[in-house]
């Protein structure tokens, strides 16, 4: 028992700077009692006593803000940091080394039976406020931005931000410990950004061709072909 204390205290001592010693983490992470009690409650569930493995995971969540179904399966080294509206669903499976952020949901679409939740790989950073939902794998090493719908399968080492969430980086390499939400990419804005050099081109294609002259941007003495792959290019960026 006192081993997982340990393994439990450490994870949050090496991801969380504001934690100064074991006594605090004991004491005041809402991160850690929440995890010890589901271990209890998750043991009350595998044998047989559901009513009173659901009584101790709602008297975890009045506790804590943090609700984790009993039949959830959660590997070693679980931080919920802050840890306020977390909620992890029956059939969710958690490997080693996870950090999940605030008001994180781990839940179901409403659509599936039986297996109905994530299974979240090891080494998973999850942002503030993301949602993963359904039955699919998160792969090893992956981030989630704050606020990402993941509706659909991560793979291992990529990087999800957005509603709904898709893959802007893929690396294979195993992430730093904290979320990076200041510097993650976003593809909207380089998806529009991209469109509006793709028409500032037109334009001076456009003057250009006015003038009977040919395109300096292509270097194209049609303009009309110039104009041609501008268009292609807007239609690839949409």
């Amino acid at each position: 028992m006192f081993k997982h204390w340990q393994e439990d205290i450490n994870a949050i001592l090496s991801r969380d700077p504001a934690a100064r010693s074991g006594w605090e983490v004991v004491l005041c992470y809402p991160s850690f009692r929440a995890v010890r009690r589901h271990r209890r409650a998750h043991k009350l569930w595998l044998n047989g006593h559901k009513l009173m493995a659901r009584w101790v995971s709602q008297r975890t969540r009045k506790l804590t803000g943090i609700e984790i179904h009993p039949g959830a399966t959660i590997g070693k080294g679980l931080f919920i940091d802050h840890g306020m509206g977390v909620v992890i669903g029956e059939t969710a499976e958690i490997g080693d080394n996870v950090t999940l952020y605030q008001d994180v949901t781990l839940g179901g679409t409403g659509k599936d039976i039986g297996k109905r939740h994530p299974t979240i790989g090891n080494n998973v950073v999850i942002g503030a406020g993301a949602k993963v939902l359904g039955p699919f794998t998160v792969g090893d090493n992956a981030k989630i931005g704050a606020s990402a719908v993941v509706l659909k399968q991560v793979p291992e080492g990529s990087t999800v931000v957005g509603n709904p969430g898709r893959v802007v980086r893929q690396s294979g390499v195993r992430p730093a410990i904290d979320l990076d939400q200041v510097h993650l990419p976003d593809p909207i804005k380089e998806r529009i950004e991209s469109m509006s050099g793709s028409i500032q081109r037109m334009e001076k294609c456009l003057l250009r061709m006015q003038q009977g002259l040919p395109c300096e941007e292509c270097e194209n003495d049609n303009t009309q072909d110039c104009l041609k792959a501008q268009r292609e290019d807007i239609h690839e960026d949409l």
